[in-house]
């Protein structure tokens, strides 16, 4: 196993250790973070591919058993490689300073019952979806690290699911805030 591996390993679990982390410390304050599938059942089909995708690194790394032709990468080399574990690194730091500018409202999932203020500040003034941006870039990285089908498969179902949460998102902020939120829209872009 490369040293590239183990670093990748890492920086996806930190990816779900920040976020359970936040939903435990907001759960001792009285609110409920992790409402995924609560508005929309189909949300839980990304549970399964996420599996598939953590058993797939874990593949590569540990010469689990897996479909050899989904783990071969297809092009790139090692530099390329690293690169995209740096891609990684900073899509975890900028997850960890969205995180930050989100506080108290940070929900998984679409909050229809106790939603908070309208966050616009912070990594909010630069993105209106920092956390899906993180996510995305996230993905870029690991398809730059293996470019193998799994990969490019696992960046591809991303994009259309969190492109998709976005949407259901914007529909719902447009409804709830109105004006407030349209007029933020105006003012920063949906991804970057």
């Amino acid at each position: 196993m490369m040293m590239r591996d183990y670093f990748n390993i890492v920086l996806f679990f930190c990816f779900i250790i920040l976020v359970l982390g936040r939903a435990v410390m907001l759960r001792r304050k009285g609110i409920k973070a992790l409402l995924f599938g609560a508005a929309d059942k189909s949300d839980f089909w990304l549970v399964p591919m996420i599996a598939v995708i953590i058993y797939a690194l874990l593949a590569a790394a540990f010469g689990l058993p897996f479909p050899a032709i989904l783990l071969k990468p297809l092009a790139g080399n090692e530099i390329v490689r690293w690169v995209g574990t740096a891609l990684c690194a900073a899509s975890l730091l900028w997850f960890a300073f969205a995180l930050k500018s989100f506080g108290d409202s940070f929900r998984v999932g679409i909050d229809e019952t106790a939603p908070d203020k309208l966050v616009t500040a912070g990594m909010f003034a630069v993105s209106r979806n920092p956390i899906y941006v993180a996510f995305l870039s996230y993905f870029i990285g690991i398809m730059l690290s293996y470019f193998n089908i799994t990969s490019i498969a696992a960046f591809a179902l991303f994009f259309a699911a969190i492109h998709r949460q976005i949407l259901r998102e914007e529909k719902f902020l447009k409804k709830y805030y109105g004006r407030e939120y349209e007029d933020y829209c105006k003012q920063t872009r949906r991804y970057l």
